[in-house]
């Protein structure tokens, strides 16, 4: 019989709201939950990033696929001492990235555009309705080749380009047996997993992750898929783990 759920490792940082739904499960089930990321990332210098010899300046529209994206190319803008031009035009996977351009630029002021869909295939109207224009991709040294190939089919001009990277980060795979679930939102996550614990073997340890391509990377690695969102009715990693939960605990 499954193993009852007490012990929960969250590959994320720790929510810097209290108001976190982590939290509400946390009292909700009497559980245990550490947060601690798999991965971090880092930026790249101005000289490793001028080696892509990438001139911001020259683009018109720039796609954002995440929050860090942003962050990332806001810094290196500031150590370039580029300034981005009212006329620039922003193209994000979704409202909440859109909305968090809000820290580095006058939003209502500014060309946004957002897929509603949370996903690149989301902006192709918006693409089309734009598609003179010549598009700068930021992404991580780890990245989907989904984030582009939307662009590509809209035959638009676009440079991809690394500005930041993904680097595993140390965990033992004592520590890891110490839980009976691991939950992960990116592919790079599992990658960590196993750099960390080569011979890292499931048996009862429920597995949870966020995305479709971080699903694929869990069964890519052989390993048992036991929560996944998003799903239809569960919207968050939250509510799928609510779920989940209460399940498992209901059966022993």
């Amino acid at each position: 019989m499954a193993l009852k759920i007490k012990k929960v490792l969250i590959s994320q940082p720790k929510p810097s709201s209290e108001k976190s739904p982590y939290y509400d499960l946390a009292e909700k089930y009497n559980l245990e939950i550490d947060f601690n990321p798999f991965i971090r990332v880092e930026p790249l210098d101005v000289k490793e990033f001028r080696q892509q010899r990438v001139n911001i300046p020259d683009y018109t529209a720039i796609v954002f696929t995440a929050k860090v994206a942003i962050d990332h190319f806001f810094k290196l803008c500031e150590e370039l001492r580029v300034t981005m031009p009212e006329t620039m035009k922003y193209f994000c996977i979704s409202e909440s990235v859109a909305l968090y351009l809000q820290k580095y630029i006058v939003y209502r002021k500014r060309k946004i555009f957002f897929s509603t869909t949370g996903k690149m295939d989301g902006l192709g109207t918006s693409i089309t309705k734009h598609n003179k224009e010549k598009f700068l991709v930021p992404v991580s040294d780890v990245h989907n080749e989904e984030i582009t190939s939307v662009l590509s089919d809209k035959k638009v001009e676009f440079t991809k380009t690394v500005m930041y990277r993904t680097v595993s980060t140390t965990i033992t795979e004592d520590e890891i047996k110490q839980y009976d679930m691991l939950v992960f939102f990116s592919p790079s996550g599992i990658a960590s997993l196993f750099k960390n614990c080569p011979e890292f073997v499931q048996e009862d340890i429920a597995i949870g992750c966020f995305g479709a391509s971080t699903a694929k990377a869990v069964l890519d690695a052989g390993l048992r898929l036991d929560c996944e969102a998003p799903k239809p009715g569960l919207p968050s990693m939250a509510a799928a783990l609510d779920m989940f939960i209460k399940e498992r605990n209901k059966k022993k």
